[in-house]
Formats: structure tokens, sequence, C-alpha cells
């Protein structure tokens, strides 16, 4: 299942998926090129997130329950590049450092806070593949059951406009006892965003405060400024392929190497991809093994016989860590080999260290 929000809105979509008792993974991009995901099990939502590579959101949560040192005490997590705070949470759970209430608490919080950025959605696209239950779970909830709750929010949060115009600004006290549930926190660079998750509180419930507090004078909310980047010297950065039949392991893939400066293109079907690598000339290309049609083995095989690929670093992408597996790919002239799940940082120094920046 896939289209455009202009065709369905993100309400009917989650509604189809609970309907239909699916599990799977749901992929919805904006028109500004952000990314959320969206985990179900038999229709009912188990996980929520956006691209947040550097945990931004559970150091926010964490910081609430006065634990902002937890994470320093972690490993890196292998669940996945689009699970990666998912896994974290589990880790602090097994460390004892969460109990299970905190750590449901913040599962059930991220879960919402995305809900509530996507409802109001109306143009972008959305994939939904149907795949194995993201595991372990903890909590799960059920949209229909929630779903009236989000329409009553938005319509609040629109009512502030153009007093709030956005969760990224930062409220200032002008009086110093006023919201004495958030002042702690009010230091003109905490946004309104950060604290509904210090507070526990849900975004709309934080507008209503600071719009009241607004109105009596004890706070103001300066304009959002929008950082302009200057302009700098052209510099042809590396262009990467990469080649995987998830479509939302292409699409996180494209985001991450993207955000880093690369030129990204992404393709999920091998046919496709065989017309499109010889257009793109890709410096680097990112290969799963596991696809239908043609093999990861094959593609990479028919690529090394041209001599526009015979030198290409080409680094293949499987679920399987077996010693015959990683034989294969290196006589088929595979350069490197990434497995399943692999997080951003292994992503990012595979293709640093081959690619020609």
């Amino acid at each position: 299942m896939q289209g455009t929000l202009r065709e369905i809105d993100v309400y009917s979509i989650i509604h189809l998926i609970e309907f239909g008792q699916r599990t799977g993974e749901l992929l919805i991009e904006s028109t500004t090129g952000k990314f959320w995901f969206l985990f179900f099990n038999h229709g009912e939502l188990i996980y929520a997130t956006d691209t947040d590579s550097n945990l931004t959101r559970l150091r926010d949560y964490l910081y609430g329950l006065g634990l902002e040192d937890a994470l320093e005490k972690l490993a890196t997590s292998k669940l996945g590049i689009n699970v990666l705070e998912y896994g974290q949470i589990w880790s602090l759970l097994e460390a004892n450092i969460l109990n299970p209430n905190q750590a449901k608490s913040i599962i059930e919080s991220t879960m919402r806070e995305v809900l509530f950025e996507i409802l109001g959605l109306y143009q972008g696209t959305f994939v939904f593949e149907i795949s194995p239950a993201l595991t372990p779970q903890l909590t799960r909830l059920k949209f229909s059951q929630i779903s009236s709750e989000f329409s009553h929010q938005l319509r609040t949060w629109q009512q502030f406009y153009p007093v709030i115009q956005s969760m990224k600004q930062c409220p200032i006290l002008l009086v110093n006892d006023a919201l004495p549930h958030l002042s702690a926190w009010i230091d003109g660079k905490t946004t309104i965003l950060q604290l509904s998750r210090y507070a526990g509180l849900n975004v709309s419930q934080i507008g209503q405060d600071i719009y009241t507090a607004i109105a009596n004078g004890d706070i103001t909310v300066p304009p959002l400024v929008l950082n302009v980047p200057q302009q700098q010297a052209k510099v042809q950065s590396p262009r990467v392929l990469c080649i995987d039949d998830s479509v939302t392991i292409c699409r996180a893939v494209e985001y991450i190497l993207h955000n880093h400066g690369y030129q990204v293109s992404a393709v999920s079907s091998p046919i496709k991809a065989l017309s499109v690598i010889f257009q793109y000339k890709p410096d680097l290309v990112l290969c799963d093994i596991t696809m239908p049609e043609i093999d990861g083995y094959e593609l990479c095989g028919m690529l090394r016989k041209s001599s526009a690929f015979a030198k290409v670093p080409i680094i293949m992408l499987t679920g399987k860590d077996g010693f015959i597996d990683r034989v294969k790919a290196r006589m088929v002239g595979a350069t490197e080999y990434l497995t399943k799940p692999f997080g951003e940082k292994e992503l990012l120094t595979t293709v640093e260290k081959h690619s020609k920046r």
C-alpha cells in the first residue's frame, strides 16, 4: 500500500492498517523531506519515531526523569537505523536504569508525539510494508480509541496561531512565578516541544498554558528565527546509489547520507537499478543481497563485468551474517559487507571509508 497524502489522509491510512489487522512498517515522508516510521502488530501501534539520529527526543524524556546522563552508560543499539531510539530504551530497561513503567511511558509519549506531528500533514507520500513485528514489545496503542483525542489537540493548537507559530519557539519568562510547573525549564533556549517532554504533557496542553500566560503578560515568545545557510564554494560530493527492495531502508539511507553531504539516490527494484545506475554513475553502490528478480550477488557480478563499474566500491547489505555469504560476496567482487541491522555510525563509517570524499 502506497500513495500520496492528497489521495488519502493519515487518519484513514492508520485506520485501514488497524481494521485490516496488518503487521508491518508505515513510512511517511513530508514535502520538506522529513520521515516518520510507524510500526504495527496486528493493526495496533507498537512504536513510532522519526529520523532523529542524535537521540535528542529520548535525551529530553530522560532529562525530565532526572536521568540526563543515562545514555552515556550504554553501547550503541544494534536494532537498526530507523529504530535506534527504541533499542536504546530497551537497553536502558535491561540495565535497570529505567523501570518498566518509565520505559512504557517514554515509548507511548514518543508514539503520541509522532501522531501529533503527522496527523496534520496533507502533503507528502506514504508506503506501508508488511514485515515481521518489531520485537521486543512493551506496549501498544489502538488508534481508533485515541484518534478523537488527537483531533481535539490539533484544533486546540491551531487556535494559538499567530501568537504561537511553532513548537520550536522558545518562551521567555517575564514574571518569575508564572507557570510554576514549567518555570524551572523556561530559559529562552528550551522549545515548547521540549517543555512538553520534560513535563510529560502533550504539546497542546503546554501551548494552552503558554498562550494564556502570554495574554496575561507573564511570558513572551520570540518569533522563530530560521537559520539561513551561508553560501559556500560548491564541492562535488560523492554520489551513492542504494539498491534495496525495502523502501523504508532506502528512505532511511537516503536521509542519513544526504544529511552528511552525499548525493544519494535509492532504487527498490533491482531491474530498474540496472538502467538507473548507468545514468547516475555513482561513486559507491550499496546493494542488498536478498531481492526478487535479481539477487545482490548476480547484480554485483553483472556490474563487475562492465568497465564502468569494475573499480566502483560495492557494499553488500544483508540480514545474513554467515562466513559462506561473506565469501560469496567477495567472489562476485563485493568491496565490503554490511550486516543488517546496522546503525547510522556503521553506515557512515563504511561509506566514508570507501567514498572519494
